[in-house]
């Protein structure tokens, strides 16, 4: 669909395509109610492909007093493990203690155990110096008392949103990328009356008419609808990560520690075949419209926290595949260092405009259910949002010989149905896996034909992943990639050149460890 297709009449217009517009969009269009969504860019192309990929309780939280948005968290990803298995998935933490760094084995026992509480299932062991070295090789061992295990769960985030936006599609719902809402038309008594969107490469515009908006577009709210309280704004904060291969770091689990400088929760994460290492959290005070890429200081303070807890391994900037930064929107009086600030969500209401933003990825169903509420008076009777599966189209039991029962697990958890074609007639090893990563080739078809994909960074680093875990953003796979989709993209000769010197140039500006900012 493009915007000269697009219906006049709709009872919802969404802007945002990141994980909190998709969940928005799917509830809604489960009610009944006629709904598009519409995002400048790429779905996902924001914070929502940007995070630690971690659907996780937050053990932080509870130090800091928010046991609700704790136990809220918990219970989302006990439901988003059993509903979505294949994309999220239970993921064991290792901890150490020291005997002279806080938190000490008292305290996190004591959160630990609130923990298992909220999940009503014991998940927590502590293990002495000798086991907790064996499972975490190469730890620093001087005062180490041991360590904790502890369960949470990762995600392709990317493809969470892609699959929320595919389920929503399949009940009824509609989503374009690239299409920008200009402008917000109201009617002579100030209600919302319509939208004005602008196709973001073609410069095409058309009004359309609806009840409400949702305005669901992160840090970028508050240039739509400034906050009506005016000691509270939002304050973008980055998150920087650095991507390493999966030999960098020798253990099989997760791991966390508290950064010696500030304390903050640091993650190394195995992910997609690689491993992903990070977060900061600092104030991001560049232009929103910029891409968002990982300063000097940043690397320099995740480069202290590994030569500090692990110094042996001798890790170096040079091993890392890539980086990537994304902004949080956090409500904030400015009153706080940035990992002190909430992470709890806000809505605003004017007059058929809802705004919610703040939040995290894990409760984006409890935000999707919190923004319709808030628009409920202006959409037609309708039937409430129930507590269905977060993919109720479920692709059914089916087997094939040709993958492992982890392939096929993986292909239907980010797939759904689309797993069927995906293994439809493959190509003489399109079912292997693209080297170094948890990607085989198949899947690079399949989404350039299904999932709208209007440029290669589409495809690369969102719809896939493997421009962020493979050598210089999958250079050496672009010819084959090439030929694997050409018959299924509408691009000419010079339509590919183009794209594959755009991606390459984005990548060594925003994703490349070799040219950062200062």
């Amino acid at each position: 669909m493009n915007i000269a297709d697009l219906q006049e009449n709709w009872d919802l217009i969404v802007i945002g395509g990141g994980i909190t517009g998709a969940g928005i969009l799917l509830e809604a269009s489960r009610m009944g109610l006629k709904v598009l969504l519409v995002e400048q860019n790429d779905f996902a192309s924001g914070t929502s492909s940007r995070s630690s990929k971690l659907v996780h309780g937050g053990l932080r939280y509870l130090k800091e007093g928010r046991l609700y948005l704790t136990y809220l968290s918990v219970r989302e990803r006990e439901r988003l493990i059993k509903e979505a298995q294949g994309l999220v998935e239970p993921l064991n933490f290792m901890t150490p203690v020291y005997s002279n760094r806080r938190p000490g084995r008292l305290s996190l026992e004591a959160g630990l155990r609130i923990y298992d509480l909220m999940s009503h299932r014991r998940d927590h062991k502590f293990y002495g110096q000798n086991e907790f070295s064996m499972r975490v090789p190469c730890v620093k061992q001087e005062n180490l008392q041991g360590g904790f295990r502890f369960r949470d769960a990762q995600v392709d985030d990317a493809r969470l949103v892609l699959r929320v936006i595919n389920e929503a599609l399949l009940s009824g719902g509609f989503a374009l990328n690239y299409a920008d809402a200009v402008e917000i038309s109201r009617n002579a008594r100030g209600d919302v009356a319509g939208v004005v969107i602008k196709e973001s490469e073609t410069g095409e515009t058309k009004q359309i008419l609806t009840r409400a908006v949702i305005n669901a577009t992160g840090s970028w709210a508050e240039k739509i609808h400034p906050s009506p309280d005016k000691s509270l704004h939002l304050r973008p904060l980055r998150g920087s990560h650095l991507v390493f291969p999966e030999w960098a770091f020798p253990f099989p689990e997760a791991v966390t520690f508290f950064h010696p400088f500030d304390r903050r929760p640091i993650f190394i994460i195995p992910w997609e075949g690689a491993v992903i290492y990070g977060t900061t959290d600092v104030d991001h005070e560049k232009d929103l419209s910029l891409e968002p890429v990982i300063s000097k200081a940043e690397i320099s303070y995740l480069m202290d926290g590994i030569n500090a807890f692990f110094p042996s391994l001798e890790i170096s900037l040079r091993d890392a595949l890539s980086s990537y930064a994304g902004v949080r929107p956090v409500l904030s009086r400015k009153q706080l260092a940035p990992s002190k600030e909430s992470r709890e969500h806000v809505v605003w209401i004017d007059k058929g405009l809802v705004t919610i933003t703040g939040g995290k990825l894990t409760t984006f169903r409890k935000l999707a259910a919190d923004a319709l509420k808030a628009a409920m008076p202006f959409l037609p009777s309708v039937k409430p949002a129930g507590h269905e599966p977060v993919f109720r189209q479920s692709p059914g039991v089916f087997t094939d010989d040709r993958l492992s029962p982890l392939l096929l697990r993986r292909l239907t958890g980010r797939y759904g149905e689309g797993a069927k074609e995906i293994l439809k007639n493959p190509g003489t090893d399109d079912l292997s896996y693209i080297p170094g990563t948890n990607t085989v080739w198949a899947e690079l078809r399949y989404a350039a034909k299904n999932e709208t994909v209007r440029h290669l960074e589409d495809l690369l680093l969102r719809r896939v992943r493997i421009g962020l875990i493979t050598p210089e953003g999958g250079k050496e796979h672009i010819g084959r990639i090439k030929t694997l989709c050409s018959p299924v993209l509408p691009w000419d000769e010079a339509k590919w050149d183009a794209e594959i010197n755009k991606y390459l140039e984005k990548w060594r500006r925003a994703h490349s460890v070799t040219c950062y900012p200062s």
